[in-house]
């Protein structure tokens, strides 16, 4: 369907106008269809009773049953859900049809269950995990202990989840953390050079070559002028496109192999990769083209108001793959620690684009084939996809409307579009099926939309067409369809992240769960199935992936360090443990088993520094053991064949009960023991 520029500025005020209409933000008139009475649900005897018994309807029980995961069936949760926590700084792992959290990763905040920042040798990774290099942030910086986490980020090869990392987006603080698989546990929390928040994502390149973080709100050149950062804000602000090199073993990003594109002080969004056709490029959405700075305490506009004046906002289209030959010819320069490709030479050499897009998008998302960049602008009823193959034959033609203030050319939007599809108030994010489907959340609406691509998926009248509208409970963010962000989507299940849950569980208090609800795709007509409150944080994004593509480790091999992965020197075996003296230094080789701590007792002197090498000695699977210190904020986790390396100052005089705190067996209570710490 060919659209004008000028229809979609029509349509983008008949949003606007939905948007003021519809902009009470909340419960939203649904009519329950739910039913009541259990009425000719098939049953017979005692299911029948128990449905009858409770009120529940035909619809209700087919429900329930799609969702249900008998007790030792864990086969049937064929698919895992990796979700962000929000501002509890963490990842959530859920397991799909059953929607049961099955584990909270710590990543960028403390989780005392795991023992993650309370002592360890991991401890580095939320104190210390900033690069030498970051960007001339205080010392402060280095002792954050929380995060905002978005976009999460799973390793792929040709395209495909590997079940090998996990990457996610510290949105708040602009670091990114990366999580190995085979442990579910993180191993590296990087402070990203130049970046100060990033919303948009991380995503990883088709064979996770790299993985991508953006800058959110710009980032000043020169922190010494932060008293000119808002009166100067288009000659001294820019954004950052980062390329993070992934060592394709550890999963750790290497920074002296990566790279970042300079970028206009647009606030760049929701980016996506290119994949198949459009590998090779990296496509991220952008609002307040206007530079809007805010201000309304000093007489000026809000930023909301300042932020939506033009027309169109900026999408950025990156040739990543040129950037690469530009950093090997060493056209860059190196800014904190990273090489920088300058918004001129970005330009100069046909890496950067931009293309116009309906103001305020919330999301840019490449369809499964590559060709298809759908984008939802908040304030427009439409979403807009775009050709990849208009897009290159646009570059190569020279097919630019103007170049923006920077000198980035910026292609004619109606020389890219593919179509647009009238989806409903409020679209912000799209996930595919494999049959060429899009699903767009519709915040205002508290709908998912379900419609069609063009060609090869749909043809003639069938493209770019509504095909379903589903209401859901409340207030819609992201969404996510299994392995929707992959060149060949799972289908089945769709999950709404919902933000509002009002009404849909028992009162608990003026702060309310977030909602995930469970959407069957098999049907004619899509259908809620299930409803899941989030109740340590906000989740924003999700990806989900086959569970049969993670290959866990059920233990770890005796006397591994989790953050390697090897074995470590300081293992201890049965009969090696002990404890030394070494001046001021107190040394102890510990074994841990059920159900006891061996050396059991540890003696100190006032100001010693303690060094503690921890083994768990166990082979069983699940036999996890803990180390706790009262009152020195010391509590460690060790799974089977795990080891711990701690280190603190005995600085309190006095008897410390040591104790295991993982009821690991019967005598788990005798596991205990004593540092004493003498004056």
């Amino acid at each position: 369907m060919a659209i004008t520029r000028r229809e979609l500025i029509q349509g983008a005020t008949v949003g606007g106008a939905g948007l003021v209409v519809g902009g009470v933000v909340g419960k939203v008139a649904l009519g329950d269809d739910s039913g009541g009475g259990g009425g000719a649900s098939g049953l017979s005897g005692q299911a029948q009773k128990v449905a009858d018994e409770r009120g529940l309807s035909p619809d209700d029980v087919t429900r329930a049953v799609k969702t249900f995961v008998p007790p030792g069936r864990p086969d049937m949760d064929t698919h895992m859900l990796f979700c962000s926590g929000g501002h509890s700084g963490q990842v959530l792992v859920m397991g799909v049809p059953s929607m049961k959290i099955m584990k909270v990763i710590g990543v960028f905040t403390p989780e005392p269950w795991q023992g993650y920042g309370y002592g360890s040798d991991a401890d580095v990774l939320i104190t210390g995990g900033t690069t030498p290099a970051g960007g001339g942030i205080s010392k402060a910086r280095n002792t954050l202990t929380w995060g905002d986490t978005h976009h999460p980020a799973l390793s792929e090869t040709g395209g495909e989840y590997d079940g090998r990392f996990l990457y996610i987006n510290d949105r708040a603080n602009g670091r990114i953390g990366m999580v190995d698989l085979r442990d579910f546990k993180t191993k590296q929390v990087l402070d990203v050079p130049n970046l100060d928040s990033s919303h948009g994502g991380c995503f990883v390149t088709q064979n996770s070559e790299y993985v991508h973080i953006s800058t959110m709100t710009p980032t000043l050149t020169d922190r010494s002028r932060a008293t000119d950062a808002l009166t100067k804000f288009p000659d001294i602000m820019r954004g950052y496109s980062t390329f993070l090199a992934i060592n394709q073993e550890t999963g750790q990003m290497e920074l002296d192999r990566s790279f970042q594109v300079e970028l206009p002080p647009y606030t760049q969004d929701l980016a996506d990769s290119g994949k198949l056709v459009s590998d090779g490029w990296v496509f991220i959405n952008s609002y307040n083209s206007e530079m809007a700075v805010g201000g309304n305490n000093e007489g000026g506009q809000p930023l909301e108001v300042g932020a939506s004046q033009n027309d169109f906002d900026m999408m950025h289209i990156i040739n990543w793959k040129k950037a690469e030959e530009v950093v090997k010819a060493g056209k860059t320069t190196t800014i904190n620690g990273v090489r920088v490709i300058k918004l001129e030479t970005a330009v100069s050499e046909g890496i950067l684009f931009l293309a116009p897009e309906p103001k305020s998008p919330h999301g840019v998302d490449v369809a499964p084939n590559g060709e298809y960049l759908t984008v939802s602008g908040k304030l427009d009823p439409h979403v807009t996809i775009y050709s990849f193959t208009k897009v290159k034959a646009a570059i190569e033609a020279k097919d630019f409307e103007r170049n923006d203030q920077y000198g980035v050319p910026i292609l004619k939007f109606d020389s890219i579009v593919a179509g647009r599809v009238e989806v409903g108030l409020g679209p912000l994010h799209t996930q595919y099926d494999a049959e060429g489907h899009g699903y767009t959340s519709l915040f205002l609406d508290s709908a998912v939309a379900k419609w069609s691509l063009g060609e090869p998926y749909f043809k003639g009248d069938a493209a770019f067409q509504l095909v379903d509208k589903l209401k859901v409970n409340y207030n819609i963010g992201h969404l996510v369809t299994m392995e929707g962000d992959t060149v060949k989507p799972d289908g089945k299940y769709l999950v709404s992240l919902n933000k509002w849950s009002i009404d849909r569980f028992p009162a608990i208090g003026t702060l309310h769960p977030q909602n995930f609800q469970l959407v069957d795709l098999t049907g004619e007509k899509m259908d809620v199935l299930s409803d899941t409150p989030i109740g340590v944080g906000e989740p924003h994004y999700v990806q989900g992936m086959k569970a049969d593509r993670i290959k866990a480790w059920n233990v770890y091999p005796p006397g591994t360090n989790p953050m390697t992965m090897k074995p470590d020197p300081e293992a201890v075996e049965a009969g090696q443990e002990r404890s030394e003296r070494n001046g001021n230094t107190v040394e102890v080789w510990m074994s841990v088993k059920r159900s006891q701590f061996k050396p059991d007792i540890i003696r100190a002197n006032k100001g010693d520094k303690v060094v503690l090498h921890i083994t768990n000695i166990e082979k069983t699977p699940d036999a996890t053991h803990g180390f706790a210190i009262p009152r020195y904020n010391v509590n460690i986790s060790l799974d089977p064949g795990e080891v711990a390396n701690v280190e603190f100052a005995a600085d309190a005089e006095g008897s410390y009960a040591m104790y295991c705190t993982e009821f690991c067996s019967a005598l788990h209570l005798e596991m205990q023991g004593w540092m004493l710490v003498s004056a």
